[in-house]
Parts: structure tokens; sequence; C-alpha cells
């Protein structure tokens, strides 16, 4: 039986890949390729084969309003994959881990695109808490309209300060090349632009734009990342009410304990855990002292509001 548009809006089980040309592509899923599907962009695990365009003009006619929806938004290596997964371990609902749609529209923005990415991220299986999405640091991007289309939504900004930062993404030629290319794109980098002008210029911009996002969403809370590594229990368990889900503290304490806190979060086959990454923090300390000076300075020297950036970031802590 062929279906008709109503029922592609009505069920997350049509989920709302991309976009190609004037059309929206629909992927088949199900509860359990929303689990499997590490991220929603091409590495997704659908329910089956079957993609197909339909016109997204006319889906956007179709699709109910937009439901609330809980947020993740995040500076990037700062643990969202582990903190998305960990929270749908432990609570219900769908989570959505980087809808390709909304990486499209940060790049390029459509009021009328966006309204319809949201009603068809925003459905839920009957009776469940609000979807969660982690989003992907283009997204930040489209944070003004996201904050005005729903300022009650619940969401948690993610990030690190900023010398951890640095040493969350300049720690290899391919992750530096990845703030060179985005700073430029979102955060107003200069061509040529060299890496610590690109990572300060890149983590002021996000940190900015959340700041801006919590005036307008007071249901917003901020979470640095180094906090969660360190105490991800008791961070689980505080931060699942804040985004509308009720949180069960054995699947808490299991969590933490299970497979999902020993290995890497976007490549669950490869060994990692917190230890790991400290031994390898310590390291790039090390390797990086010059680099963490001169992206200190630059933010000084640069941004006169530093200072009162930090402190709102800080103010809202969850």
């Amino acid at each position: 039986m062929q279906l008709t548009l109503a029922a592609i809006a009505a069920s997350p089980d049509h989920y709302l890949h991309s976009f190609e040309g004037a059309d929206a592509v629909i992927v088949p899923m199900d509860r359990a390729a929303y689990a499997r599907s590490i991220f929603l962009d091409a590495r997704i695990s659908p329910a089956g084969d079957g993609a197909a365009l339909f016109p997204a003009s006319a889906l956007a006619e179709a699709a109910p309003p937009p439901q609330t929806t809980a947020w993740i938004f995040h500076v990037a290596h700062c643990g969202s994959t582990l903190l998305a997964r960990a929270l749908e371990h432990v609570s219900s609902g769908l989570v959505l881990r980087e809808p390709m749609a909304l990486r499209q529209l940060a790049f390029a923005p459509d009021p009328v695109r966006l309204r319809l990415a949201l009603a068809m991220l925003s459905r839920r299986y009957g009776g469940e808490a609000p979807t969660l999405i982690k989003a992907n640091v283009p997204v930040n991007a489209l944070l003004p309209a996201l904050a005005a289309a729903d300022p009650a939504a619940p969401a948690v900004f993610l990030y690190l300060g900023l010398e951890d930062y640095a040493l969350a993404v300049l720690r290899s030629p391919q992750h530096r090349g990845w703030v060179r290319e985005l700073a430029a794109r979102f955060a107003g980098a200069l061509p040529g632009s060299d890496d610590a002008a690109s990572l300060a210029a890149l983590w002021l911009w996000q940190m900015r734009a959340f700041a801006a996002a919590l005036d307008v969403m007071p249901q917003g809370v901020t979470l640095d990342a180094e906090r969660f590594y360190a105490a991800p229990g008791p961070t689980l368990a505080a931060l699942a009410p804040r985004l509308g889900r009720a949180v069960d503290p054995a699947r808490v304490a299991e969590a933490v304990s299970g497979p999902l806190f020993q290995t890497y979060s976007k490549r669950p086959g490869a060994a990692f855990d917190n230890t790991a990454r400290l031994e390898r923090r310590a390291l790039l300390m090390r390797e990086l002292a010059g680099d963490l000076a001169q992206v200190r300075g630059l933010a000084a020297r640069t941004a006169p509001d530093l200072p009162a950036l930090e402190t709102r970031i800080a103010s809202a802590a969850l």
C-alpha cells in the first residue's frame, strides 16, 4: 500500500533523513534502528531498504506542529555522543544523534524546511518522553531560530573550557583542519588564520551562541564535559529529569559500569575509557603547551567579553 504524506508525517517510523533538491529523503526506521544508529547521517542503520523521495513543500503542509524537543548542543569532541548514548540507556524515549537535515539547514537556512525538520524530528512513540536530539557543531548556527521556535524546550549546552577545548581539537592534523574549516565558515575566522586563532574564534563563537540561547531558554543548563567525565553517574541522574526524562538509578549504575563507558562511543568495538582519556590529556598538555598559551592570549586580547562570557556559562551549570 502506498504511503500518504499524512501517514509519513505521523510516525517516527518514517524518518526525515535529509533534503535532496526539492525533495525530502524519507528512510524507514523503528525503535531498534534508532538505537543502533550511532549517527543519523550517512552512517544511519535503517530498518530496511526503500528510502524514498517526497516533495518537501507538500510534506511541510502535511506535517503537524512540532512537539517540544529536548536538546544536546555541544562544541564537539566533548563527550556528546557518550552523553546521548548514556541518556538513551538510562531513560526512555527516542534519542536522535546528529540528524543530517539539521546540519544541511545550518549551511543553507530555510525557515519552512526548519519547521518541517522540527515537526518530523520531534515525533515520539506513544506516551514517551520528549525526543532528545543531539545536534552537531554547525547546528549551533541555528540556535537563534531553534530557541525562538520553542523557548521552553529543555536543553543542555555541553562544553569545554578554552584550554580543555584546545586539547581536544588540536590533537591531530585532521582535527586542526576541521577547526580551520568550521571557524572560517561560522566563526568569522579570516582565511589563512593559524590554528590557535581559528580555535579561539570557534570556541568564542560557540560560547556566545550558548550564552544568547540561555537568555531565551530558561530550561537550559550548561555542563562542563570534564564534570561529566569525572562523575558520569551523578551527572546522568541530575541531567535526565532536566531534559524531561524519568531516570532509573539501576540503569544508571549499569550504564556507568558497563561497556558503554569502557569503549569509544563513536566506535563501540574500540576500547577507551576515562583513564585512557586522562592519560592522553596529560601527554597533550605537554605537547601543546605553546598552543595553549597562544590560544588563551589571543582570546584575552581579542575578546573583552571573555570574563563575562565564562561567568555566564558557569552561572547556568547543572
